[in-house]
């Protein structure tokens, strides 16, 4: 059966739709891997019946009428084992009108879900899987395309996750205040890593994957919008829309990478730059400062600076110095490594590499040997600059970072 590819419209509308009807019936049947069958196969229905019949009343009560009707399905066939259900089942054809069905808070639905898919009890691959699955609305072919493995071995990553729910006994609520603290912090570090991902992609012949981070940054406004005073959903916010703006000057028409300081600024979206900043602005009153907020204050230096060498490297040294104290990461350290190049110069630049060398967590990571290689560079070392530019490109995955990374060899050697 051959089908019409599906209307932007729809297709949108769908995505928005589904964590929301999701969340609907896993109220009412306490069973998310069923449930979320069901949804996935109402929205299946609905991307081939809409084009042709036009969009119905209300989109959300005819897709949760239609997720009710294999949930009911899915439970008589169960009948033999599971008695409960199957009376459930029955109760629920009498109930039918799922308009009232829909009335469920769809907003505090949504945030449910992105507790549940965020889970500490999950790891960060099954986390973002299941996050794109069940909140996102992309497909597990999708899933799979993004992140380069096959659609089986994702597949089976999301049934691990939906498990891994299931036996953990996780509740479809709301945590207490104390538990959301300590779990928003995971769904913002998943987004975060979704986000980074679609924004320079790990692996693959294209720098970027749009898709992933604009479904980052959709999801993180649902999220802002659910927790407006939360200061760090701001930041995280803040961040994606003053990275994201520079994202049509990262790559010339043959898609090669053009670093940050070479990059065309009048091809950077200000609007999105002015949308960022004004999102951090209004956190600068709300309290304490994390470090989403401060990664998103370096951003907006970045950004406000109308060329490249007018950038105030001080003072975006100065919020590294406030992020390091904050955070453990070795990838903070090495960008505050550059931030000490373009201040103090590349010779006390490379003295802190020489101890981030010796951090097993960027033993086999690209990106030091590539900081490396540039500040080599600044320091007239050319012969060690080529060296460790050939050795960060053998090391990523990303087939436009190589092959800026080589080419930077080559000028150098040439």
């Amino acid at each position: 059966m051959t089908t019409q590819p599906l209307d932007p419209p729809i297709e949108h509308l769908l995505r928005e739709l589904t964590p929301q009807v999701l969340g609907i019936v896993i109220r009412r049947f306490r069973d998310f891997a069923a449930a979320e069958d069901a949804v996935q196969e109402a929205s299946l229905a609905a991307a081939l019946q809409w084009p042709h019949d036009g969009l119905p009343e209300n989109p959300r009560a005819w897709l949760t009428q239609v997720a009710f009707r294999r949930m009911t399905d899915h439970i008589r066939s169960e009948s033999a084992r599971r008695r409960r259900e199957s009376e459930a089942a029955l109760e629920m054809e009498q109930l039918a009108p799922p308009v009232e069905a829909a009335r469920e808070s769809d907003q505090d639905d949504t945030l449910i879900l992105l507790f549940m898919c965020c889970h500490t009890a999950l790891t960060p691959a099954s986390a973002i899987a299941l996050t794109l699955r069940a909140v996102g609305g992309l497909t597990t072919a999708e899933i799979a395309h993004a992140f380069l493995v096959p659609e089986a071995t994702m597949a089976q990553r999301i049934s691990r996750a939906k498990q891994s729910i299931k036996d953990s006994g996780i509740p479809f609520q709301l945590p207490t205040t104390e538990e959301r603290a300590q779990r928003l912090r995971a769904v913002l570090h998943v987004l975060y890593l979704i986000f980074n991902e679609g924004y320079a992609s790990s692996a693959g012949p294209d720098l970027r994957r749009a898709d992933l981070s604009q479904e980052a940054m959709r999801l993180t406004r649902i999220v802002h919008q659910l927790q407006p005073d939360d200061t760090e959903v701001a930041g995280l916010l803040a961040l994606m829309l003053l990275t994201d703006a520079r994202r049509q000057a990262r790559t010339n028409a043959e898609g090669e990478l053009i670093p940050l300081s070479q990059q065309d600024r009048s091809l950077w979206d200000r609007q999105q730059i002015a949308e960022g900043v004004a999102v951090l602005s209004a956190t600068l009153p709300k309290g304490a400062v994390g470090p989403y907020q401060l990664q998103a204050a370096i951003a907006a230096v970045h950004d406000e600076a109308t060329r490249a060498e007018d950038t105030d490297w001080p003072q975006i040294l100065a919020l590294y110095d406030l992020l390091k104290r904050m955070s453990d990461n070795p990838m903070v350290a090495l960008n505050r490594a550059i931030a000490v190049a373009m201040v103090h110069g590349p010779t006390k630049a490379l003295e802190l590499l020489d101890v981030l060398r010796t951090d097993a967590r960027l033993a086999d990571h690209h990106r030091l040997d590539a900081v490396r290689a540039h500040l080599l560079e600044l320091a007239g070392d050319h012969i060690g600059a080529v060296r460790d530019y050939r050795a960060a490109a053998s090391k990523t995955g990303s087939l436009p970072e190589r092959n800026y990374l080589l080419a930077q060899a080559a000028r150098l050697s040439g």
